[in-house]
């Protein structure tokens, strides 16, 4: 049991309570967290951590969604529009893919950790990042990506698909949970994502599919028509979309989903996601060098709402403070602190509830997944403190996951 103490405690508890010249006691999970004094009269024999001047607690980041194969990648691809990228990715994927290896990708898991994430949820597509994964201090959702669209081949992945899954189910702890990736209604025949649904309804797996990025996937989905028909054409002549957007969305029901993107998606689909209980990854970085386009947040529910960088093949950075500051840029129409206070949320409770976990707040009971940072000067008001933390972060000065001290 340790007490950890400092400036300012950002719950992000329900009421996102901020709490000045404040303690937790802890040990693998929160005990108590209140006034300093309060806390160290109560637990006075238990060994204090002071996090230092203008310091600040928090919990611990969860990126919802991360591709750590594609780590390797600086200059390799395409940007501007989804199709030359995808092009360029299916030309350029092996030599990114050998460029990286182990090594890339606990490089990338030591920056994210430095930068203050803590959980991370990883799409895996080939099962090259398996070890590093099961091996971090981080807590990883490990979603093993389902993908294939030749109707001939359907057996064939769907046990590929499983052996994965089972391979990551015998490596299950708490900090590795195995989940499962659908990867888009494009690329996925839906045969393949039923069965694997099937698993996720009965195994009570996290989900997270690609859903609605680009104008090519609006066009397909709708009418068979765009830039995917004439990609599609170059490997399967007269291919024709296997289902609509809402056809698609309705085999997710009575599923726990992140549905990453949503660009493109209309009205009614978003509705549908809501009421079906599932979560918007939100990923800004990626959807401008893809030219997706903004997703409008002002018009969802702001509870659905988690924050992802998506994969340095479409990202520059695996930090979440690059992303929140990108996207406070994004998002010019709307008020600053509200939005900074929403994207700290995206990134802690939301994200921690939309993956099924025990922490991403503050409180009693919940894992002590902590990290410490401060502030470069004073605080002026305590109405910016969400947002100051926002433009000054780039690394935290501790981590602690689990209440294990691991930065």
């Amino acid at each position: 049991m340790k007490i950890l103490q400092a400036d300012y405690i950002l719950t992000c508890n329900d009421d996102f309570e901020i709490i000045t010249d404040g303690a937790i006691c802890f040990d693998d999970t929160i005990i108590e967290i209140g006034k300093s004094q309060t806390i160290l009269n109560k637990y006075k024999d238990t060994p204090v951590i002071w996090a230092g001047k203008n310091s600040v607690l928090l919990p611990g980041l969860i990126n919802t969604h991360v591709h750590l194969e594609f780590s390797a990648n600086t200059t390799s691809l395409t940007y501007g529009d989804f199709i030359p990228w995808l092009n360029s990715v299916i030309k350029n994927r092996d030599a990114i893919l050998d460029a990286g290896g182990a090594g890339c990708m606990e490089e990338q898991l030591q920056k994210m950790l430095h930068s203050g994430t803590t959980t991370l949820g990883e799409i895996s597509s080939f099962g090259d990042d398996f070890d590093v994964c099961v091996k971090t201090p981080q807590k990883v959702v490990y979603f093993t990506e389902l993908l294939g669209s030749r109707p001939d081949s359907v057996d064939v992945l769907f046990q590929d698909f499983q052996s994965k899954l089972h391979h990551s189910e015998d490596s299950r702890s708490d900090t590795f949970i195995p989940a499962i990736s659908i990867h888009s209604p494009y690329s996925t025949h839906p045969i393949l994502a039923k069965n694997a649904l099937d698993i996720a309804r009965k195994e009570n797996y996290p989900v997270s599919t690609h859903f609605m990025e680009s104008t090519a996937e609006r066009d397909w989905l709708d009418s068979g028509t765009g830039d995917f028909m004439n990609f599609f054409n170059a490997f399967a002549p007269n291919a024709r979309p296997f289902v609509n957007a809402l056809e698609y969305l309705d085999l997710f029901q009575d599923t726990h989903t992140l549905f990453t993107h949503c660009t493109k998606a209309h009205h009614d689909e978003i509705e549908k996601i809501q009421k079906m209980g599932g979560c918007i990854t939100h990923c800004p970085v990626s959807n401008r060098l893809l030219n997706s386009g903004r997703l409008e947040i002002e018009n969802i529910d702001k509870k659905m709402l988690t924050l992802g960088t998506d994969g340095l093949s479409s990202n520059l950075s695996l930090s979440l403070w690059d992303e929140m500051r990108a996207a406070l840029m994004l998002h010019y129409q709307g008020d600053l602190r509200l939005l900074s206070r929403l994207l700290l949320k995206m990134s802690t409770t939301q994200a921690a509830s939309a993956l099924g976990l025990n922490n991403g707040a503050l409180k009693e009971k919940k894992d002590a997944d902590i990290i410490a940072l401060h502030l470069p000067s004073k605080l002026q008001s305590l109405e910016d403190l969400c947002t100051q933390i926002i433009l000054h972060t780039k690394v935290v000065d501790k981590a602690f996951i689990n209440g294990k001290e691991i930065l």
